[in-house]
Formats: C-alpha cells, sequence, structure tokens
C-alpha cells in the first residue's frame, strides 16, 4: 500500500520531469527511470482511484471520445492582427500609431515567429488546467480540453516547480489565468510521422499545418495522443494577479517561469530598424525556426500603453503581423512531362497554369517521382497545391480533392523512355524509374560533360560551350567519339583556330592515361560514384573482368548492395553500351588494371556516410570531398553498417530508410560541425 503523500510526491515529480523532457529538451532521467515512476503512479490509482485529480499525469489521455464539441464563450476576444506585407507597411503603421500617442515613439518593441498553427486558450484554476479551446470565431470556440491534455507540452499544473523537492510558488497570487498559445508540429515531427504511416502503408499528410488542426479536433483523444503535437504560448488572456507583468516580454519570461513553453527565438529591440534588421535576417532562412512560420509579430512592449492604444476595427493598434512572401498557392495540373537525367532518371515535371508564389511566377514544378504521384493519387487536370521555399524548385505537395469534377485522367508511369524509345526500367523496391540507353539522345549533353568533368576523365578546356558545339554539329554521338576527334573538324566550329584545337586535341589524348575508376566514374553507371568505382576497380582490377562479373560478385564489394549491383549488370548488359565500350576500346582507351589490394585499415574503421536531397550550400561533390578529407567514406546505399545520413531538401527514400533503422541524420552544418 502507497501513502497519499508518496502518491502526491510521484505526481509532482512526473509533472516536473515531463516538463524538462518535453519543453526544455533536457531530461533529468532516463525513458527507463520515467516508466517506473509512471507504473508506480497507475498502481497507486488503481488501488485509490478517489485520489485520481483531473491534473494527474495519467488524464492526459484517458478520456472517452466524445460525441461532439462543446461550445466555450472566451473570457476576452480572442482577436487576430493586421498584416504588414514588407518594411514600408510596418514603418507606416509604427507611425500611425505614434500619432495616437507619443509614447510610441520610446516604447521597446518585442518580435515573436507568427507561427503557422492552430490558436488555442487554456484555462487554469488555483493552478490547475481545466478547460481548454479552440479560437473559433474568436468569441466563441470548441471545448477540446481533453484533446489538449494529450499534449505533452501543457503544463497540467502550474507553476512547473524549479525542482521536485523545491516549496517554491510562483502562482500563489495568480489563482485564475486564461492564456493564448498555438498549437503546431515540427518539420522533423512531421516527416517522422509521415515515415511511419508510410511504412505501414497509411495515407500521409500534406502539411503540419492542416495536420496540426485536423489532430485536435478528434472526438477520440487517442488519435491526438498519437499525433505529435507542441505549443508555444504568447498571450495572457485574463487573470487574477494582484501585479501582473507590466511588458511583454516580462511576459514571456514569467510564462517561462510558471512552466510554459514559449518562442526561444523571440527578442526585444529599442527601436523599429533593429526590430526590422532582425526579422528580415530570418526571411530566407525561416525553416531554420523547425515549424511551419508565415512571418513574425512585431508588438509594443509596454502592456499598458498596449491597452490604451485599443483597437481599429478588430485589430489591437499595438501589434502588428510581418508577413513573409506566400509560399505555397493552388493552381491547376495541365500535363506531367518526363525529363530524362543525365544517369536515365525519368523524372514527372508537372505543367502547371502559371500561379504567383513569393513572387515569382512558377509554370513547372517537380513532382518527385512515379510513386509519388500514385501515393497521392494526383491526376492531370487536378487542382493541386504547390509550394516554393526560397531558391528551392517549386514541387507539388498534394490534390486537393475536394475540388475534382470528374474531367481529371489518372497517370501511369512511362513505359519507354520518352526521348529514345528504349524501354524503361523500375528495379523492386526502388523508387526511380531510368532509361539505360547510354546513347540516349536526351542524356547525351549531360552525359558528355560528366565524362570530361574533373570528377570523371578530367579533360582540360572541353567546358559544357563547346560540348553543346561538338553535338548540335552532329560531331559526337556517344562520348567514345571524343576520342576520334580530328583538328580539321575542330576548325569547322565557331571559335576554333590552330592553338585551341590543339589544346583540346592534347588534353583529349592525356585523358587516355586515366586509371580505371575515372572510367567507371566517367562512365555514369547508376549508383557508382567516385568511391565506389575506386572499390570496384581495386576488387575487380580491369574493365573485361568487371564487366563479366555477376551481381553476386559484385555484392561483395562494400558498399554495393542488390540494387546498385543489378543497375551495373544491366549497363553491361545493353548492346548500345557494349557498343560504346568496343568503341573507347577502338580508341586506344584501355586503362592500366589495378593490382586487388585490401583496403587500408584506417579505410575499413572508417565512418560510413550517405547523402540523400540537395544540401543548402554544398554540391554533392563537395559535401564527398570534405567527408573523405576528414577520414570518411561515401556510399550510396543505407544499410545496418551506415554511420550517418546527411539530409538536404527534397530527400529520397534513403532518408525513410534511414528513420527505420536508427541512423543518426545530420543537416549540412551538423555535419560541418561534426569533426569540430
Amino acid at each position: 500500500m502507497t501513502d497519499l503523500s508518496r502518491y502526491q510526491q510521484l505526481s509532482q515529480q512526473i509533472h516536473f520531469h515531463n516538463h524538462r523532457y518535453h519543453v526544455l529538451d533536457a531530461p533529468l532521467i532516463s525513458d527507463a527511470e520515467y516508466d517506473r515512476l509512471l507504473a508506480e503512479l497507475r498502481q497507486c490509482e488503481a488501488e485509490h482511484p478517489d485520489w485520481v485529480t483531473p491534473d494527474s499525469p495519467t488524464q492526459r489521455a484517458g478520456a472517452k471520445p466524445a460525441e461532439k464539441f462543446e461550445k466555450l464563450p472566451h473570457p476576452q476576444p480572442i482577436l487576430s492582427l493586421a498584416n504588414a506585407f514588407g518594411a514600408e507597411d510596418a514603418r507606416a503603421w509604427f507611425e500611425r500609431i505614434r500619432k495616437l500617442d507619443e509614447r510610441v515613439a520610446t516604447s521597446r518593441l518585442v518580435v515573436e515567429p507568427k507561427i503557422d498553427g492552430l490558436s488555442v486558450v487554456l484555462h487554469y484554476e488555483n493552478g490547475v488546467f481545466v478547460r481548454g479551446a479552440t479560437r473559433g470565431d474568436g468569441e466563441i470556440g470548441e471545448e477540446i480540453t481533453t484533446n489538449l491534455k494529450t499534449i505533452q507540452a501543457i503544463p497540467l499544473r502550474i507553476p512547473v516547480e524549479a525542482s521536485p523537492q523545491s516549496q517554491l510558488s510562483l502562482f500563489h497570487s495568480a489563482p485564475s489565468l486564461v492564456v493564448r498559445g498555438e498549437v503546431f508540429i515540427t518539420h522533423a515531427d512531421f516527416a517522422a510521422l509521415n515515415a511511419r504511416l508510410a511504412e505501414a502503408g497509411e495515407k500521409t499528410y500534406l502539411n503540419p499545418r492542416n495536420t496540426a488542426a485536423g489532430s485536435l479536433r478528434q472526438l477520440d483523444p487517442a488519435v491526438t495522443a498519437a499525433r505529435p503535437l507542441t505549443i508555444l504560448v504568447y498571450q495572457l488572456v485574463t487573470h487574477t494577479n494582484a501585479a501582473p507583468p507590466a511588458s511583454q516580454w516580462e511576459l514571456l519570461q514569467w510564462f517561462q517561469s510558471l512552466g510554459f513553453p514559449v518562442s526561444p527565438h523571440a527578442r526585444r529591440f529599442e527601436t523599429l530598424p533593429e526590430a526590422l534588421a532582425y526579422i528580415q535576417s530570418w526571411e530566407d532562412r525561416r525553416d531554420a525556426l523547425g515549424y511551419e512560420a508565415d512571418g513574425w509579430v512585431i508588438k509594443l512592449d509596454d502592456l499598458a500603453l498596449a491597452a490604451d492604444l485599443g483597437f481599429v476595427g478588430k485589430d489591437p493598434r499595438a501589434a502588428i503581423a510581418y508577413k513573409f512572401p506566400a509560399r505555397e498557392a493552388s493552381t491547376q495540373l495541365l500535363n506531367i512531362e518526363v525529363e530524362v537525367g543525365r544517369t536515365g532518371v525519368l523524372t514527372p515535371r508537372a505543367v502547371l497554369q502559371p500561379v504567383e508564389i513569393g513572387g515569382v511566377i512558377v509554370r513547372n514544378a517537380t513532382l518527385h517521382n512515379f510513386d509519388f504521384i500514385a501515393e497521392k493519387d494526383i491526376r492531370i487536370g487536378d487542382r493541386v497545391l504547390v509550394k516554393r521555399a526560397g531558391e528551392v524548385i517549386p514541387y507539388v505537395i498534394a490534390p486537393i480533392t475536394e475540388a475534382r469534377t470528374g474531367a481529371e485522367e489518372p497517370y501511369s508511369p512511362p513505359q519507354t523512355c520518352p526521348a529514345c524509345g528504349q524501354a524503361a526500367e523500375h528495379l523492386p523496391g526502388e523508387v526511380a524509374w531510368y532509361c539505360l540507353n547510354g546513347a540516349c539522345p536526351a542524356q547525351l549533353i549531360r552525359n558528355v560533360e560528366h565524362f570530361v568533368s574533373r570528377a570523371g576523365m578530367d579533360i582540360s578546356g572541353l567546358g559544357i560551350k563547346i560540348v553543346q558545339q561538338l553535338i548540335a554539329a552532329g560531331l559526337v554521338k556517344d562520348v567514345a567519339d571524343l576520342f576520334f576527334l580530328k583538328k580539321e573538324d575542330l576548325l569547322t566550329l565557331g571559335g576554333f583556330a590552330d592553338k585551341k584545337a590543339e589544346n583540346l586535341l592534347a588534353g583529349i589524348l592525356a585523358a587516355k592515361n586515366q586509371p580505371l575508376p575515372r572510367l567507371l566514374t566517367a562512365l555514369g553507371i547508376r549508383g557508382v560514384g567516385e568511391v565506389s568505382a575506386k572499390d570496384l576497380a581495386r576488387s575487380f582490377g580491369s574493365l573485361p573482368a568487371l564487366s563479366a562479373a555477376p551481381a553476386e560478385a559484385l555484392q561483395s564489394v562494400e558498399g554495393i548492395g542488390p540494387n546498385i549491383a543489378a543497375a551495373i549488370v544491366d549497363w553491361f548488359g545493353q548492346e548500345s553500351n557494349r557498343h560504346l565500350l568496343q568503341k573507347l576500346t577502338d580508341a586506344g582507351l584501355i586503362p592500366p588494371s589495378e593490382i586487388q589490394t585490401p583496403l587500408p585499415k584506417s579505410a575499413s574503421a572508417a565512418p560510413t556516410f550517405v547523402l540523400t536531397g540537395s544540401l543548402p550550400t554544398l554540391t554533392r561533390e563537395e559535401a564527398t570531398a570534405f567527408i573523405e578529407e576528414h577520414g570518411g567514406k561515401v556510399t550510396s546505399s543505407v544499410s545496418k553498417k551506415t554511420n550517418y545520413l546527411v539530409l538536404g531538401e527534397n530527400p529520397g527514400s534513403k532518408y525513410q530508410k534511414a528513420l527505420a533503422l536508427g541512423i543518426p541524420i545530420l543537416d549540412e552544418n551538423s555535419l560541418l560541425t561534426l569533426w569540430d
């Protein structure tokens, strides 16, 4: 049997550790220790059900599903803000209110992120969370108390003590309190949620904001509890405190002392230009916040002055929402076209009814891959939601199915390459579809450019413009034709004289001495990069030996999995590619064989990295070079042996596989500081 004092101590300890974990992100005990405390508390409540109080940690998801949401009037209007679309609008707002009250000119300003979530109102009586509601129409909201209790970041009792043993009460003078906050889902939690749903074969969600809003309006609180919701608090609605904080900045600190989560990015400034400079510094890096924010809120810090300024219509005069350019819009999908990449990847591209997003007219957007089209059931003629973030290529998020008329056409992946007509290949378990024809005309310019690049055959003086000239003139129909060029051929091209022609031919001749790994990299075989090319050359020693190797032998090479092995076998099996290799042999391009040697011990112990998506500043080649310079190794596929996944924008299936395997995930900044 457990006495009441032990039960109360357990409840207090669990509230404290919930706050450390979910709000401060600084746990003091392990998950196992936390689970033991919670199990003991549950046992106490099973033995003494009369001890259970509404603020017990066990009550976060213990309610039965509701039949409907009751209406809950707000104690004060829950208002929205007027918008400023740029610095000029913000300065005009400040000048208007300065003319109304001279104190505005010297008032400090507080700026806070304008979170794109769902506004909620939380009621506390005697320090206990008793009611919660949506904003609704600003006057009356829907009561969603049981759903809000499932959000671990919302304290069920305040204050959350400075320590479980502390007797300090910061709330003795405010037995009644109503606060406003924003419920949302972080980018990382949203990606992990969709990855879990996709792995389970369930429907994924479109965006964090709609997912958060829908999660809070579930009649079954157990469904809400399964969603990774969190909250930031920013406004005092009503209170019975004799001496409430006098400024917005002090209010945020007070909220934090009570145990409410507040934005760590909020700042206080002496002048409007300082505030605007801070806001504008976030415009191109808003994703660094970790959640969706469509701008920042600028508030007068002096709360008494803010109250005196009153309202214009339903908008408080003392605050304004500085909105960033929109990053999402809806438009019609006119067609789906297929582009052929350098490595033969067939990529679907959306042709859109032109739409302005963030000040840019968008006519085309990526559809990621054919699996994405199928999963989202995107049809030609659909109205679709399109997003553009910074300089990232615009992409389609999903169709708006409610707007369908019945005239929309379902889409199927192409069975042949749209450029050369050869059969397209789709390997089991892979997302991409491929054209394996190395002489495919759509791939030719990019193939030749890659072949002569510094990572490939490193042919000096052969840039993209000359490559385009050679192909346009019909002098190069595949990469082997480069080695049959004559001086008189080059002199027919614009910009070529004797010296330039001779220098280019000298560079092409020198490339014949490049080693086998260079040639393997230059050929552009899917999945074979600089690192794997070196490993393959070391293992097989010559091009003929590699071309004859079965998939099983290829998979014995570190970093070569079943799909890459199949891609290598398929590449050498293509008649057009065998013809290409024969032409290279006829041209005298026979790289020296490399003696098969084991990897040095340092390499076998090196951490293994996989790259996915587009990094903010580094190219794939630069990231690979950085990792190798620091003793790491880059492979093309995720496995249990992978030490890190480096995650960029628009990642592929490697990200989901890394999540499933529990592999540590780095962003670009984490990678660059990993060896510090």
